[in-house]
């Protein structure tokens, strides 16, 4: 059997049920005013327009569903069909472009795209606890891709657009960032903001990070440029593991997304550290992985209006 033979893929009511335990657990709540004691279940009835999963509060006197107040709040497409759409982006390593998404879901491709968007803003993780807690090792390194638009195309990076990313060795967790430029004022306060100070710091040999030592409890470096990727004399001293990140991003953004304008990058990141922060290496599979972005949804907005008008 395959996994999108489950029935919460293929029926609306089913869908439901299968958002509604993983939101609200044993019991609706209220997404107007928060009561869990006079709710109601409105049965569904088409030929009156009565939409399924409908509930109503007899504290607030108003109806409400489980997409309430989530990122799904007010979405025109059938619910068991965006939560295909969110399995099929959280199982796949590298993701899954908007055609294929509307060609896989018989959705337009319009659709397609902004439900692509709906899934990252799901994604998107607002936890700022530092890394290297307890004296751990976090890498830390910047990378580039794409183009940014309306800047003439040079040989070197300055025409790309900049991603600073902090892998913990520890907890095997990532943290990325578009950033405008690579100078040593942008990102040591970001690392500073994002890293404890009691953490060893692992960097190449780039200049932006030569007061590290300064802040933090070490920091070890290799020499790229000269061919050192792992220090013999320390073999901790390396930043491989964001580097295997960044060439999992890239491999992304290359082969299956192909452009990504600079308004969406921060989404696109979102998506990938989801994906990272969530692998079978740290104990999730696909439905984990899956379960966990739906949780996610809570609390969270986005209109149509909000990504087409950043283009």
């Amino acid at each position: 059997m395959s996994a999108l033979s489950r029935p919460e893929f293929h029926g609306e009511v089913a869908a439901f049920a299968h958002l509604e335990r993983i939101i609200w657990g044993d019991a609706p709540v209220c997404a107007h005013c928060g009561g869990v004691d006079r709710i109601t279940k409105v049965k569904a009835n088409p030929a009156k327009r009565i939409r399924e999963g409908l509930y109503r509060c007899g504290d607030c006197k108003r109806q409400f569903t489980v997409k309430i107040g989530t990122v799904f709040e007010h979405m025109r497409l059938p619910l068991h069909k965006a939560l295909q759409a969110v399995y099929l982006v959280t199982s796949s390593k590298k993701g899954i472009s908007a055609h294929q998404l509307h060609r896989t879901l018989e959705i337009t491709y319009k659709s397609a795209w902004f439900l692509l968007h709906r899934v990252r803003e799901a994604m998107r993780d607002g936890d700022l606890s530092p890394f290297g807690s307890g004296g751990g090792i976090v890498e830390v390194d910047e990378t580039f891709t794409g183009k940014l638009k309306g800047v003439p195309k040079r040989r070197a990076f300055h025409h790309k657009m900049k991603v600073l990313a902090l892998i913990d060795r520890d907890s095997g967790k990532a943290r990325t960032m578009v950033i405008d430029d690579v100078k040593a004022e942008t990102l040591m306060p970001l690392v500073l903001a994002n890293v404890a100070r009691e953490a060893r710091i692992m960097t190449d040999e780039h200049s932006g990070y030569r007061d590290a030592g300064k802040w933090f409890a070490s920091h070890g470096t290799t020499s790229h440029g000269r061919g050192e990727y792992v220090n013999l004399q320390d073999r901790s001293i390396h930043s491989n593991t964001v580097e295997g990140y960044f060439s999992i991003f890239k491999r992304g953004m290359k082969g299956i997304y192909q452009h990504c304008g600079e308004q969406h990058l921060q989404r696109y990141l979102a998506e990938f550290e989801f994906r990272y922060n969530n692998r079978v290496a740290l104990g999730f599979n696909d439905t984990d992985r899956a379960g966990n972005a739906l949780r996610g949804i809570v609390g969270k907005r986005l209109t149509y209006g909000g990504p087409v008008a950043a283009n």
